[in-house]
């Protein structure tokens, strides 16, 4: 089922780790724990178990970065088989809020990103059709998706002979949500005289539908690596005798369930409108009621309107507080599934809390009439139900935390602290605070000198700000990651650290986890000994382990006093830097700098041609389809939006773009 593609074979206590957690899960160990070390080939130790238990894998990462990371690594360890990629959509996401202190309504905002939305398209249609799938996702597979079941029932079936016009075949299409177009887009179709052209939502295929008589008389699908395939290479077909065309969109649902569903809609409206006027509050019911009707209309003429997920607890038929349904529910339907949760100490936390804060914005929509109260079970799972949901599970970190110790019991955890090549834990060395800045110059300086890279971890952006500027002024090729920056320019800035672009990285809290880096030999931690999140002892041995890729990993700690957490973290970097040297010794093994080659993230855009059109604050970049006409059209999108929020000087500065623009193309 799974095919394993790999030129190493399991070394060090890989062997052990990986034969206790498949004796584990045969016995029906429901909760294990891989403590692996950085370094240690927990990814590789991760690909055996999921080739020799032969079972759909969900593998759970907390952010974009590290789940990216993780999917091209499968993908080469797997590339006969379905790997997949699902996060979060969106590029940026203002959620709909109502602050009512200061009477502020906060309309949804977002921007899809078209090329995530088409991975996770690609993801839910795998697990639909195929067995030998692993999708590596975010907290994302915890939110609404709608039912797995209407998703697969819904889907047209078409076969040759069938009896069907291409009028009806159009109407059946532009009911999944499917767009008629001139071009061939993702989830779109293109028609003519006796030939229909549809283009999958995950765009790894296109479908040539050839009519004669009312019936189908041929059916020809090309399978697509890439979309930009699409406009830029002639397609080649292959005949097919049937195939199932999926909805364009998730949340899609049947005639006969839609017209129910509104029915179930109205009936709350009428309920909740009614509360709202014995409240006295006459303008939220007025608001509410013409928000809803208009949804309702809506979808009774397209079976689809924005925001209809809002409305998901009706088109499912669920009772009120029942859970939604999310990806879970996808592996669900096929039966035995494995889930892995990488570096659990920080996932999970992160599973438990997404519920808190959606719950609580959408309490306040309710009560002040802008969403049905039937929008609150619009969420992510709940932690006990997403434990309901899995089933065995490996939780994979350097610094397990209590929760996952405990659930797997002293029989259910794996150590694997032996590296591959033999590197051992690095070296650590206490600094006082006073003269830092010259002492981490210095050192940065000879580490680069022999073609190494530093890692700098501060505790605020200002701090890792100044000190990029402070660094770039000694003449050091320097760079910064913080939070505003954006999942797939965060992925080019740590490739290029690799490359050699920038030789010194400065960071707050996103260099720590699963981050591959096998040229970075320093990590200096600036004000080490102030005790906080930043700088708890699971933090400072995941931040250390950034070194441990490199032979001569090295680690500075500027502090003026030991905390409890300094000393855990050193006593326990030590213990485990001397089970290696043990190790080495007994087996004659002398430590080696993990070689890594530096290839292209296998995800939208990181790998796209990079076009800038614009200047400062009205900059447009393209990853994809770069054209001027493309920017201008962006750019106008960007002015009729100034215009309708009143802000005239922004809207004159972007017409003075596209002006400039039209201007060159001349």
């Amino acid at each position: 089922m799974f095919k394993l593609n790999s030129k190493f074979e399991p070394t060090g206590d890989q062997p052990t780790a990986i034969a206790k957690l498949i004796g584990g899960l045969k016995s029906g160990q429901k909760h294990q724990v891989l403590l692996g070390v950085t370094g240690s080939g927990k990814t590789f130790t991760m690909a055996k178990i999921i080739e020799h238990y032969k079972k759909p894998t969900l593998v759970i990462s907390h952010n974009k970065t590290l789940a990216a990371q993780l999917y091209k690594e499968f993908k080469e360890f797997f590339p006969k088989n379905a790997v997949h990629y699902f996060v979060s959509y969106y590029d940026y996401y203002q959620p709909e809020a109502y602050i009512p202190h200061t009477d502020t309504y906060i309309e949804k905002d977002s921007k899809i990103n078209q090329e995530i939305d088409r991975l996770r398209h690609a993801a839910t249609q795998a697990l639909i059709s195929r067995d030998d799938v692993i999708i590596v996702a975010s907290v994302s597979c915890i939110y609404n998706l709608g039912s797995p079941e209407d998703y697969k029932n819904l889907g047209l079936q078409i076969f040759e002979n069938k009896k069907i016009s291409s009028s009806e075949l159009v109407r059946g299409l532009m009911r999944l949500q499917y767009v008629p177009d001139i071009e061939l887009k993702r989830g779109c179709f293109r028609k003519t005289t006796n030939e229909i052209e549809v283009v999958t939502p995950s765009a790894q295929e296109v479908i040539k539908i050839k009519f004669k008589d009312d019936r189908i008389e041929k059916i020809m699908r090309a399978s697509i690596s890439d979309p930009e395939e699409l406009e830029m290479k002639d397609l080649k077909y292959e005949k097919i005798v049937e195939t199932t065309v999926f909805p364009a969109k998730y949340w899609v649902t049947s005639d006969n369930k839609i017209g129910l569903a509104i029915e179930n809609i109205k009936s709350e409206l009428q309920k909740h409108v009614r509360h709202l006027k014995k409240e006295k509050k006459f303008q939220e019911a007025s608001r509410l009621q013409e928000k809803t009707l208009k949804d309702i209309e809506m979808m009774r003429q397209t079976g689809y309107c924005h925001g209809i997920e809002n409305y998901s607890r009706h088109l499912d038929f669920r009772k009120a507080g029942e859970p939604p349904h999310s990806l879970l529910d996808f592996f669900s339907s096929k039966g035995e599934f494995l889930t892995i949760i990488d570096e659990s100490h920080i996932t999970v936390p992160q599973l438990r809390s997404m519920f808190t804060g959606d719950h609580s914005r959408k309490s306040t929509l309710v009560e002040y009439g802008f969403r049905l109260p039937s929008a609150i079970d619009n969420r992510p799972l709940k932690f006990p139900e997403f434990q309901k949901r899995i089933q065995k599970t490996i939780y994979t970190s350097a610094t397990p935390a209590k929760y996952e110790l405990e659930i797997a019991g002293k029989n259910g955890i794996a150590e694997q602290l032996i590296r591959p090549t033999g590197l051992l834990d690095p070296t650590i060395e206490i600094r006082p605070t006073e003269g830092q800045i010259p002492h981490l110059v210095e050192n940065i300086k000879a580490r680069t000198a022999k073609g190494e890279r530093v890692i700098v971890t501060t505790l605020t952006k200002r701090m890792a700000e100044d000190l990029s500027e402070h660094l770039a002024e000694q003449n050091i090729k320097v760079n910064y990651l913080h939070s505003e920056i954006k999942t797939l320019d965060r992925l080019k800035i740590i490739k290029d650290l690799r490359l050699g672009n920038y030789d010194v990285l400065v960071g707050v809290n996103l260099l720590r986890e699963g981050l591959d880096l096998p040229e970075v030999s320093l990590i200096a931690i600036l004000d080490a000994d102030k005790e906080g999140f930043l700088r708890n002892a699971t933090t400072l041995i995941q931040t250390m382990g950034r070194a441990a890729r490199n032979v001569n990993g090295h680690v500075i700690m500027y502090a003026d006093k030991i905390t409890k957490s300094i000393d855990f973290a050193v006593k326990e970097t030590t213990r485990r830097r001397k089970i290696q040297e043990k190790h080495n010794k007994k087996n004659g093994i002398i430590p080696q700098t993990i070689i890594k080659t530096i290839g292209d993230f296998d995800l939208p855009i990181s790998q796209k041609e990079i076009r800038k059109y614009g200047d400062s604050n009205n900059e447009i970049i393209f990853f994809t389809n770069g054209s001027r006409q493309n920017a201008m059209k962006q750019l106008q999108k960007l002015m009729d939006k100034s215009i309708k929020k009143m802000d005239y000087e922004r809207a004159l500065e972007l017409k003075e773009q596209i002006r400039k623009l039209k201007s060159e193309s001349i």
